[in-house]
């Protein structure tokens, strides 16, 4: 009976809230999953927050999934990887589960920013909080996006670690010539665009390589120099691109030696420069 009990609790916890805006004592800590809506673009959400009602907020974005159906799962996984590593806990997380099946990559642009915006302007009226501090964080296609939604919208900061894919025409390139193995990312693109060698323009126009100035926030990238070939390969052109920047706020740069795409979250100095930006801002 007992075990029941707390099975029960457990899975209400972990709730789609659907029904109610508020969620009630709001003074609880809760986790829910969220359908969210914001200039009519939905896109779900997950909750995490703590007992506090003034809070600080880290908004996450989970890395490439194949097929919707894996979103939600990312989305939490990706909430654990940063609630691991971060050293407070009163700050509430909100992971997007951003859609990419059927979608060219860079499009779910649309529901990032929409998340984004529901934090800043609807959260507290919904969730019966006060928002404090705003920041950004993603990994791997989640860095990609809040790169570039650092263009679009001013937060106090931004991390991305692992932000790609940084090079659309050289990834989609080595696909197409039977180099590396072909992904639904530049499948989809070829169905559109044609191929990179016919139309490079549309494949770079949606490479991160395009988003590297009007930086309106300060930026963290954490980078594992033991990275996969292809990420590495554009990596230092990106660097330089964003260190040569005129019109952007504070950037850092974090390398890190014998680490791979996950470095944030496996490296002890890492995690410190992480929590330290957070700190610092």
């Amino acid at each position: 009976m007992k075990l029941l009990v707390i099975l029960s609790l457990f899975l209400l916890s972990c709730q789609k809230d659907d029904t109610i805006a508020t969620p009630n004592p709001s003074s609880d800590a809760y986790r829910i999953t969220k359908s969210i809506s914001y200039n009519d673009v939905n896109v779900d959400v997950v909750i995490d927050k703590p007992t506090n009602n003034e809070v600080d907020v880290l908004i996450l974005y989970h890395g490439t999934v194949s097929y919707d159906s894996a979103i939600l799962n990312a989305a939490n996984t990706t909430l654990n990887n940063f609630k691991n590593i971060l050293n407070r806990n009163d700050m509430m997380l909100v992971s997007v589960a951003y859609p990419e099946e059927n979608l060219l990559l860079g499009d779910n642009i649309l529901q990032a920013e929409a998340a984004l915006l529901w934090v800043k302007n609807n959260a507290n009226q919904e969730l019966g909080i006060t928002v404090g501090k705003l920041f950004l964080a993603g990994h791997s296609q989640g860095g990609y996006l809040v790169t570039r939604l650092n263009t679009m919208h001013e937060t106090n900061g931004v991390i991305a670690n692992a932000p790609g894919p940084l090079n659309l025409v050289y990834r989609c390139s080595l696909e197409e010539n039977g180099q590396i193995q072909t992904s639904l990312v530049c499948t989809q693109l070829k169905n559109t665009f044609g191929t990179t060698n016919s139309n490079p323009n549309a494949y770079f126009d949606r490479s991160l390589l395009n988003f590297t100035s009007g930086f309106k926030s300060d930026i963290l990238f954490v980078q594992g120099l033991n990275d996969s070939p292809i990420q590495m390969y554009s990596w230092p052109i990106f660097k330089q691109e964003v260190l040569n920047c005129s019109n952007c706020q504070n950037n850092q740069f974090l390398e890190i030696q014998g680490q791979g795409h996950t470095a944030l979250f496996t490296s002890a100095t890492a995690k410190a420069t992480f929590n330290n930006f957070i700190a610092t801002r």
